[in-house]
């Protein structure tokens, strides 16, 4: 719905004449006060043009005393780990009451480049929800892995007049901020007008003064109260994680408080079309927020007004008069239970979507692996301490441990019996044909071997197994379906998800995505994997930017020292 004009607002808001949509007989919570307000809501086009009286509208959408609250806002999200493309996402989580979302493209980008960025802006011009964009600051995000494509500040420049781009994505390379690295120098004196996302976890004391002091202004990367109170203190505006793997909400929501709410937003950073379906979205982390002691008018208040202050999007956050028409009826507060949305002024119904111009997909061609062999996974060596990647359920923060392990002819081997596999990284965009090799513990897998196609952050193959020859196997079956996740057990594929876009997102309906991973998920719990989202967990060790060990192309990689650690 196009925005209408200034009289015409003006004259529906005075009451002069009907409003086009009035939402009658609400109970609106007062973000100010906390209050229950009785009211109707009348709207001009896509904005708010009346509130705390009553309307006559030439369209009326009936209330029936529902409550009221603002749209909410995904302030971090990457599409990408929805599996779907954009206009599938904005399916999946508007009716769950998410209006406007913060994206970063960064997986796309690190495959494809600057045409991650004209896919999701173009994407983004024709959706119903507002999709932001925020360019890419860390392509690649490390030296350390081979990564599809690079990008410059000279590269983002061009896309920052875009209406749908705010600003910088998470700088996820602190160390190269504090360094003055020129690269990453250049990038943030190019946007220093703009807003910058941050991603500095563990970051703290003058270390942590720095960053900020380079203009960066948002967090989602604490996970622990004091950490989140110190990054506040220090001006910045901390989001509340609650992801697929990441979880952080249980640890930060003793510090929401109504004193707090201000400087604490909500984000999911990265979470799949199953636990959408499961939990939900923001309206997630919302209800359990509340459930764990939040007051509600916290909660909901950083679901929209502090997150669109954080962003400087002055025109929502609020059910008030000039603001944009995002609205939530709810049945119930405390659960967050959605009812209907209202976005832009329009009533999400399923034409709202049917409306759309599609958005062709893009990558289809960007999996070029070499074809692999079990010998490609042998790691020579004699029996004794090695480095293993220590996975910790609901963290991406890995343990660098030390355990002994077995030989056999010649080669290092895994050893079920102490939950440790091997894991290998295979280089998958054309450039080379590297294989990093190494161990990890704490799948819990017992036989056969999981693949998938999405590595965070330059999205190689990574492969985790306890038996080479299936390791291969999944390897050349992600080639064959051109990306996404395998499930190998005895030299058969047990399950499959197809990610042919980028390797990363389907092209299919969300609903058919969805109903893939529950397959996916009791296939590998057959292989005796144990966490409960062994495909994120899987593509997440390959992230060498946050403490201690990881798994690049390269090899295993100790992130404290910054040097490559041969198994």
């Amino acid at each position: 719905m196009l925005r209408a004009g200034l009289s015409e607002r003006v004259t529906q808001g005075r009451g002069a004449t009907a409003a086009d949509v009035v939402v009658r007989d609400v109970r609106m919570l007062d973000l100010v006060t906390g209050d229950f307000v009785p009211t109707d809501i009348a709207l001009c086009g896509d904005t708010i043009v009346g509130t705390y009286d009553r309307y006559d509208g030439r369209e009326i959408i009936e209330g029936g005393g529902r409550i009221a609250v603002p749209g909410f806002i995904d302030t971090h999200c990457h599409v990408e780990s929805s599996l779907v493309m954009p206009q599938e996402f904005e399916r999946c989580v508007l009716p769950h009451g998410v209006t406007t979302a913060i994206c970063d493209p960064h997986e796309m980008a690190n495959v494809l480049g600057a045409p991650a960025f004209d896919f999701f802006l173009a994407s983004a011009e024709r959706m119903a929800m507002d999709l932001f964009v925020q360019l890419s600051s860390c392509v690649p995000a490390t030296a350390l892995e081979t990564s599809g494509a690079r990008l410059d500040a000279d590269d983002l420049v061009p896309y920052w007049a875009h209406p749908k781009v705010i600003g910088l994505a998470e700088f996820m390379n602190f160390p190269g901020v504090l360094a003055l690295d020129p690269a990453c120098t250049a990038k943030l004196q190019a946007f220093a007008n703009g807003h910058i996302d941050g991603h500095a976890p563990l970051l703290s004391a003058k270390d942590l003064n720095g960053y900020c002091a380079a203009g960066i202004r948002t967090e989602h990367e604490a996970t622990s109260a004091e950490e989140a109170l110190e990054k506040i203190r220090k001006g910045m505006t901390v989001l509340i994680r609650e992801g697929s793997v990441s979880k952080d909400l249980h640890a930060l929501a003793p510090l929401l408080t109504l004193a707090t709410s201000p400087f604490l937003a909500f984000c999911t950073d990265d979470r799949n079309p199953l636990d959408i379906a499961e939990e939900g979205h923001i309206d997630f982390l919302i209800r359990s927020a509340i459930a764990l002691g939040v007051p509600p008018l916290a909660a909901y208040r950083s679901a929209s007004l502090t997150a669109a202050a954080a962003f400087g999007l002055v025109d929502r956050g609020m059910i008030a008069p000039g603001r944009r028409a995002d609205i939530v009826l709810l049945d119930h507060l405390e659960e967050c239970r959605v009812s209907d949305v209202i976005v832009g002024g329009r009533l999400v119904r399923p034409e709202l979507f049917a409306e759309r111009e599609p958005v062709a997909p893009i990558g289809l061609a960007s999996m070029k692996a070499r074809e692999v062999a079990s010998a490609d996974f042998s790691i020579a060596g004699t029996a004794g301490e090695r480095p293993v990647i220590g996975v910790v359920p609901g963290k991406i923060i890995t343990e660098r441990l030390s355990r002994t392990m077995p030989e056999r002819d010649g080669a290092l081997v895994a050893d079920p019996s102490a939950d440790i596999a091997k894991v290998a990284v295979v280089a998958r965009h054309g450039r080379n044909d590297n294989i990093g090799l190494g161990f990890v513990s704490g799948f819990g897998m017992q036989r056969g071997a999981i693949a998938s196609s999405v590595g965070h952050d330059s999205h190689n193959i990574c492969v985790v197994g306890v038996d080479d020859a299936d390791m291969a196997l999944a390897v050349n079956r992600l080639g064959a379906i051109r990306g996404g996740f395998v499930v190998v057990e005895g030299g058969a594929v047990r399950a499959e998800l197809p990610l042919p876009v980028a390797g990363l997102m389907s092209d299919r309906p969300y609903e058919e995505v969805h109903a893939g991973l529950g397959p996916l998920r009791a296939a590998a719990k057959a292989l005796g994997v144990t966490l409960p989202e062994p495909f994120l967990q899987v593509a997440f060790l390959p992230l060498p930017v946050i403490p201690h060990l990881k798994i690049s192309d390269f090899g295993l990689v100790d992130v404290d020292r910054m040097e490559l650690v041969r198994p």
